[in-house]
């Protein structure tokens, strides 16, 4: 794919879901290696002046070392994100993919945890402070689901643990849009769409898919 040229809509509409997954892949693995591809930025935002056709959208954590268009090595243009501490999904959220994909075409979603999560952790450690404490109660059921398979302490300090909770946290954010969303699970049935779900890691840049 070009990415220098704005993604047009019969591009879009040509992509499958799989498709759309293996340019995620193959940007990833070019940003992994240190191969990201030039971009005429100016060009690109003359060509977006007029719409846009995103083939994905994303569902990230708010972390500043995950800047999701570079892990993904992806162009003005090519794909939504949305961002919130822990990656977890509200009405809000959902609402936007379902923008994303009823009506603006794009053919995946990926949830993407990451590394070392501060919202997980702190999630892992009960914390409350404020409007954090409402938050992280989207993440307490991912953490309290892997303390029975996973040795204690059921804290922070336990880098098994939060790993463990933040793999989670993506499959039950998955299954809750999905649950939440009839719009996206007939989407989805009817193989218009798929769902991802990916780590990111810190040190290597690699998203691994779970």
């Amino acid at each position: 794919m070009n990415k220098n040229k704005i993604l047009s809509k019969e591009r879009q509409d040509a992509l499958t879901p799989m498709d759309a997954f293996n340019l995620m892949v193959e940007g990833n693995k070019r940003y992994i290696d240190a191969q990201s591809e030039g971009i005429d930025l100016s060009s690109l935002r003359n060509d977006s002046v007029n719409g846009q056709n995103p083939h994905s959208i994303v569902l990230s954590c708010i972390d500043s070392r995950v800047v999701v268009e570079q892990v993904f090595d992806q162009a003005l243009g090519d794909i939504f994100v949305a961002r919130v501490a822990g990656n977890f999904a509200n009405t809000d959220i959902v609402a936007s993919m379902e923008y994303a994909c009823a009506v603006a075409g794009s053919k995946l979603i990926i949830v993407l945890g990451h590394e070392a999560c501060g919202a997980v952790k702190a999630a892992c450690d009960k914390v409350e402070l404020g409007n954090i404490t409402s938050l992280l109660s989207n993440i307490t059921p991912a953490v309290d689901q892997v303390k029975g398979s996973i040795s204690s302490p059921h804290d922070s300090s336990n880098t098994t643990f939060v790993n463990a909770a933040i793999e989670e946290n993506v499959n039950q954010t998955i299954d809750q849009i999905r649950s939440t969303s009839p719009i996206l699970k007939d989407l989805e049935d009817k193989g218009q769409i798929q769902f991802k779900g990916g780590v990111y890691k810190l040190a290597s840049g690699k998203v691994e898919w779970i």
